[in-house]
This record gives C-alpha cells, structure tokens and sequence, in this order.
C-alpha cells in the first residue's frame, strides 16, 4: 500500500471496493432523483390515440388547400369535441369540427388549424356556424400522432437511469405507479474525540462540541444516503473497535471522522487494519492528507480527518462518489468550470489544495472565484459562504490575480454538463 496517493488514485480504489446495493420499490412520485433498478416498458402506446396539439379546426388539409387572402375557403363548422369525447361522424368537403386540445382526432380529419388564424363568417364559432380559412395548411399540422412518445412494450427507462421530474410524469403515463430503485446506502457517522460533547451541551474547558458528525450527515443526506449519527467514541482503541463491529453489522456504510492521523491517540488505522482489510491511509490533497479507507466485514469503513474543512473536503472528493455508486449513478465527479481568480495565492504545499471560495459572474459574462478569506482547515463558516472549490494542482507554483483556475460546483449535482 503506497504511503501517499493522488485523488484519482484514491478515488478509484473506493469506487472498486464498494458495490451497487440491492433495489427497492418506491411509488414512482418518490422516484424523482433515484436510479431505476431494471428497464422499465409502457403499457400502451402513449398517446393512445392521435390527438390535437391545440385548440382549433379538424379537417382535411386537402379541403383548404387553395385557400387565400383573396379567396378563403369557407366550411361549416358541425360538431364541437372536447378532450375525453370522440367523433365518430364523416365530415364532407365543405364541413370541419371544432375541437379542444387535447381531444382525438377526428378518423375523418387528418389536421388541426389553431384557432387564432381561423375568420369567422357567421355565428360564434361553434357549431352552426361558418369560419373561414385565408390559406392552406400543412398534412398533419397541429396534431400528435398516436404512440409519438412511446409504443407498446417499448422500453421508456432503462435500468442505470436516473428517473427526474419529469420521467415520473412519463412512468405514470405509461401506467407504472411503482418501481424497483437501487437502495439508499444507510451510513453511520460516527465522531471521534474524547474533547467532544453534543451540541446541546455548554462545552467546559478542553471541550468543544461535536460538529462534524452534523454537517456529515447532512451531506450524506445530500449524496442520497440514509446517515445515522451514532454516539461520540472516546479515544480509545478498545472502544472504537468495538463500535466499529457493532456498525459494520447494522449498516451499508462507516463513516468516521478524527483520530485519522499519526498521533498517540489515533486509531482509526489501527482498528480498521485490526479489524479488517486496510487499504488507504493519505492522499495527495490539503485539506485532508490523512484520509482512511479500508474493509471490515466486507463493509467500507471510511476515516475522515477532524478538522471540520479537511472532512469535509474529504467527503465531498471520496466518500460522496462511494455512495453514489452504491446507489447506482455513473457519474461521480463535482461539475468544473473555468475561471478568472480574482485574488493571488501562494502555494508552499506540493499537494493538490481545495480552496473555499465564491463563484459568480463577472461584467463580461466570464466566471470569477474569490478565495474565501480564512482557508484554515478548522472552519465550517468559509464553507457556507462558499459555493466552489477553487483547485491548484500538485506543486508549489502559486497563481496570479486574474490567472484561470478550475472550481469544483458544491451545489450541482454530478449528471449537470456544463
């Protein structure tokens, strides 16, 4: 195992180790953002039947096909059809119907002129009365033809496939109020630090409260998972183990943060080599070097550093694109765009930096990133008033005001193609 790796190695490796969960039936409202878990077929042509797109005139384009402004051609209107009602009857040359969007198509009528190009001559419109026509219209104008979006048997979303807003619009459609998705990983977070208490409690000296397993969870949630956050584990090596056996045997997912460095009261490493199968302890970015991954009972185990920054960071590059694959998405990299930095930087550190910062756009339509101001490792503050990660790559180059960098998107999800 190499003792520093970079962030695709890193990546790749916990993408190889973790594997897709089992499916779930969901009603298909709760499928929106989910991902099918097999291919799914309509079970009627959708639209059953040829309907039209608007409001207006069934006829046959054939019997306007002189008309114009100096000669209209004037039919009788004989029937009105609204949408749930049909018309069976056979419309002569000199005879259309008034119909609503919607409502099928006349088998008499092969078009639909709108009804905002259509004069009337005498009555109002409706049926009895005369409307005129000052020009010709197109075979088929104004009308979906019947199975325009699906067929019979067809399949409509395939398995892989993320259902959206408007895909459970189209299962319902095509009749399918529930559906099998890949399952939602459950993941226990799990904080450690004899320093820590809960939030509810007033820290007394030495004691600070317990904020990473929060802000976690809550991009677990984001990611898609089902978090859990479990009790504060003392630094202890005796007492991390035994937590992380109970876990391992609850849950899809260990998440833990602190105790993932080389000090006298880390353990994270220890216990999962202990435990399990140890197979990353550093990765080649700031914030967060110190990153653990490793197998235990065949569950991924996940250390993340305590620094509120570098574990979030952590997350946000590993353990997100884990929980994604688990839930069956294929894409699993943060959306990048180009940008003009509006503030220099040094750069001492060789390793890959992840700097919080504000994306917006400038005058000239270009993206500009402004670094947050306190990059320190321990501060959630920067990163809810950040929207980016403003990357410099490996090296000790620094980068110029108004030089191109890339930002990483917090806020977009990862099928987004900019």
């Amino acid at each position: 195992m190499a003792q520093m790796i970079s962030v695709e190695e890193a990546r790749d490796l916990i993408l190889a180790n973790v594997q897709r969960l089992g499916d779930e039936v969901v009603d298909v409202v709760d499928a929106a953002g989910r991902v099918a878990a097999q291919d799914l077929a309509s079970d009627i042509d959708v639209s059953p039947f040829a309907h039209s797109a608007m409001d207006g005139f069934a006829l046959r384009a054939s019997q306007i096909a002189g008309a114009a402004v100096e000669s209209p051609v004037v039919l009788r209107v004989i029937a009105e059809e609204a949408a749930g009602e049909v018309f069976e009857g056979p419309i002569a040359d000199d005879e259309c119907v008034r119909i609503m969007t919607g409502a099928p198509l006349p088998d008499a009528a092969d078009s639909v002129v709108k009804y905002e190009i259509v004069g009337v001559v005498e009555g109002d419109g409706k049926p009895g009365s005369l409307v005129s026509f000052a020009e010709p219209t197109k075979l088929g104008s104004n009308v979906r033809a019947a199975g325009e979006e699906a067929r019979a048997g067809e399949v409509i979303v395939r398995d892989g496939e993320v259902v959206n807003a408007a895909g459970v619009g189209f299962l319902a459609g095509c009749g399918i109020t529930e559906l099998p998705v890949y399952r939602r990983p459950r993941i226990a977070v799990i904080s450690i630090g004899s320093e820590l208490v809960p939030p509810t409690q007033v820290p007394t000296p030495g004691k600070i409260r317990n904020s990473n397993s929060y802000a976690l969870a809550a991009a677990a949630r984001q990611a898609g998972a089902v978090p859990t956050i479990l009790p504060i584990v003392a630094d202890s090596q005796e007492a991390l183990a035994e937590e992380i056996l109970l876990a391992v045997h609850d849950y899809d997912f260990v998440l833990t943060s602190g105790g993932a460095s080389n000090g006298d009261f880390d353990f994270i490493k220890p216990v999962v080599e202990q435990l399990g199968e140890l197979l990353m302890t550093t990765v080649n970015m700031r914030p967060g070097k110190a990153q653990t991954f490793g197998l235990v009972k065949g569950v991924p185990v996940f250390g993340l550093p305590g620094n509120p920054a570098a574990a979030y960071v952590g997350f946000q590059m590993l353990v997100r694109p884990a929980l994604r694959k688990m839930q069956g998405y294929s894409r699993f990299e943060h959306p990048t765009v180009r940008a003009r930095l509006m503030k220099g930087t040094k750069k001492n550190d060789p390793r890959r930096i992840f700097m919080r910062g504000m994306l917006q756009k400038g005058a000239d339509g270009t993206y500009e990133a402004t670094p947050a101001g306190n990059q320190s490792s321990g501060l959630f503050g920067p990163i809810q008033r950040s929207n980016c990660m403003i990357v410099l790559p490996e090296g000790t180059e620094g980068r110029s005001e108004g030089s191109m960098v890339d930002c990483l998107l917090l806020d977009v999800s990862e099928e987004v193609v900019l």
